[in-house]
């Protein structure tokens, strides 16, 4: 009885191995659908590519709006998604009552001010109107930009929630109207100016270096607006998906693609989890406090 009990003992740290084992098979083998603003970017085909020779399927799946992916991971239509920065996902769980987390850093990218009609910021007159996009943290961000360049003034000085309310008009030079991200670009040929999310500056035939004026991606101060890979917060350790986020970052292929199609505006990074983590739970308490 005593062989008997011993041999079933052993019998159980064998089980649980093998299931152990069968489930990291099955957590790598299944699809990863992941979210994304811009699937047409030739970087996601490496991307995918990667991942597989990696031994792990990945489904890019492409959003047209901003609004929309990070409701279809929460609704677990979608295993990860990555199109925001840390700004704007505080905003949404804030409002969603949802808690998205951050797994993985990609790329700090510039909001710039592009204009059709003029070739300098000095050029801008007075009275002027200039689009920027109407989400919460872009609007702020694009202010901040507008301010920097003398072209608004705010009454506050300027901070990540910065609204239209905000403005000082009497000290302003232009007029600001929000638009949706998407629409701030194909408005240029009825304003003085707009600033433009990174995404959209390559498919409205623009250049980076066109730029008027734009923020500064490598100041400290920046972190809020790293862009993520997200996940539902009951996957943040999850094996493969860190394994996504480090393809995405050591892939020579892909970071080469990212930097192509942003014109070579973006200032790619390896920020610690940790300290995107910090800065999310930091972001959202002051969100909370504001609203």
């Amino acid at each position: 009885m005593k062989k008997r009990l011993l041999a079933a003992l052993a019998v159980v740290p064998l089980i649980a191995l093998l299931a152990g084992c069968a489930a990291e098979s099955t957590e790598s083998d299944k699809t990863v659908k992941i979210g994304v603003v811009g699937a047409s970017d030739p970087y996601w085909a490496v991307y995918e590519k990667a991942a597989a020779d990696a031994g792990i399927t990945v489904d890019i799946v492409d959003f047209a709006e901003f609004g929309q992916p990070n409701p279809a991971l929460s609704a677990g239509e979608l295993d990860l998604n990555q199109f925001q920065h840390i700004v704007y996902l505080a905003e949404y769980n804030v409002a969603s009552k949802a808690d998205l987390v951050p797994v993985g850093a990609t790329a700090i990218y510039p909001l710039a001010l592009y204009s059709t009609r003029y070739g300098k910021v000095s050029e801008i007159k007075k009275g002027d109107t200039i689009a920027v996009p109407n989400d919460v943290s872009n609007l702020a961000r694009a202010l901040l930009v507008l301010q920097s360049a003398k072209l608004i003034t705010l009454k506050d000085g300027g901070t990540i929630y910065s609204t239209l309310a905000d403005i000082d008009k009497d000290k302003s030079k232009v007029t600001v109207t929000a638009l949706e991200a998407s629409l701030t670009a194909t408005s240029l040929p009825d304003v003085a100016g707009a600033i433009i999310n990174n995404d959209f500056v390559e498919k409205a035939g623009l250049k980076v270096e066109d730029a008027l004026a734009q923020d500064d991606p490598s100041d400290p101060n920046a972190l809020p607006y790293v862009n993520i890979f997200a996940a539902r917060a009951e996957d943040k350790d999850n094996a493969t998906f860190k394994k996504l986020v480090d393809i995405y970052q050591t892939t020579k292929a892909v970071q080469d693609g990212v930097l192509e199609v942003s014109g070579g505006s973006a200032e790619l990074v390896t920020t610690p989890v940790a300290d995107l983590e910090t800065a999310l739970a930091k972001v959202e308490k002051d969100t909370r406090a504001k609203k």
